[in-house]
């Protein structure tokens, strides 16, 4: 596709099979109030070729296909997404978000402010589902609705967009940070960069539904998080982050229903999914200690086969 004019920030979002899986988040992406602005940039992570019907993606400013066959690192995939990008400013989309209709135009005049990066406001897309709440508030507590915005020391992740130029400086540790993107923030915060959350930018998130899932992810991601963030630690520090790592659920839960208490609609909800969440955050403390103590393991390989048909693993 042949692009009138350069385009003002690219979406990058990732396949692991064919474009029938991310169609539904395009379609949101096709809707958006300045989509002749966007360049799309499809990852596709399956050696089988991947079939794109242009004509499903017209009203786009460009799009291409970058083709990274037998790679089973989402952070690999993001970066190279970004590498390929044409765009001053990058956003991650997910098979399973689906963003208003003015979340691109927002997120674009945020960024006109110096700030590095700029996240959503997230939003339940099942609503319905007791442990799909007990997930979204493990993974997007700080960043629910309703949300004023304003400076943070961190966004949610996969979802938030980066000035290109500022992701690029990391080079190779890129696709490592990417994994786990709040080690990245920090980063940036420490580098003295701007991080916001921009309230006209909302997103839709589908969570997963099945308990047995659930666990099995913030197992795995817990760990992922907990070994990015001590890999350059030295071996003091590692050990005192696992002996205290049977203190993080307490700590979490505390704080997750502190952001929210005076919201009555979301604190019934969270209710019914205390007891989901609960267990939820000390299955991710597990995680976590393994991190500390034995290192990041197969837990890349493990999240990166939850990523995406995350309709099959929620209620109908």
């Amino acid at each position: 596709m042949k692009a009138l004019h350069p385009p003002d920030m690219t979406v990058v979002i990732i396949t692991p099979d064919t474009y029938g899986t991310i169609r539904r988040t395009i379609d949101h992406i096709r809707a958006q109030t300045v989509k002749d602005s966007l360049e799309l940039v499809i990852v596709a992570v399956s050696p089988v070729d991947l079939e794109v019907d242009s004509r499903e993606l017209d009203g786009l400013n460009s799009f291409q296909i970058v083709s990274l066959p037998d790679v089973n690192s989402y952070g690999e995939a993001m970066a190279r997404g970004v590498r390929a990008a044409s765009a001053p400013l990058v956003v991650f989309a997910e098979d399973h978000v689906f963003p208003d209709p003015g979340w691109a135009e927002a997120l674009i005049d945020s960024h006109q402010n110096g700030r590095a990066a700029v996240g959503p406001v997230m939003y339940n897309a099942n609503p319905a589902d007791t442990i799909g709440w007990a997930d979204l508030l493990i993974g997007y507590s700080e960043w629910l609705y309703p949300h004023p915005g304003g400076e943070m020391s961190h966004l949610p992740g996969h979802n938030s967009s980066y000035r290109r130029d500022i992701l690029l400086e990391y080079g190779p540790e890129l696709d490592r940070l990417l994994e786990a993107e709040t080690v990245l923030h920090w980063d940036l915060r420490a580098k003295g960069h701007k991080l916001y959350l921009e309230p006209r930018a909302r997103l839709y998130h589908l969570c997963l539904g099945f308990l047995g899932t659930f666990l099995t992810v913030h197992f795995y991601m817990g760990r992922m998080f907990a070994a990015t963030r001590s890999q350059n630690w030295p071996g003091i520090k590692r050990a005192a982050f696992t002996l205290g790592s049977p203190l993080i659920p307490f700590v979490r839960f505390f704080g997750i229903v502190r952001n929210y208490s005076g919201n009555k609609e979301l604190l019934r909800a969270k209710t019914l999914a205390y007891p989901a969440l609960a267990l939820g955050l000390m299955v991710s403390a597990i995680g976590e200690m393994a991190g500390y103590a034995l290192g990041i393991g197969d837990s890349v390989e493990k999240t990166f086969q939850y990523h995406f048909h995350r309709d099959s693993h929620v209620r109908k």
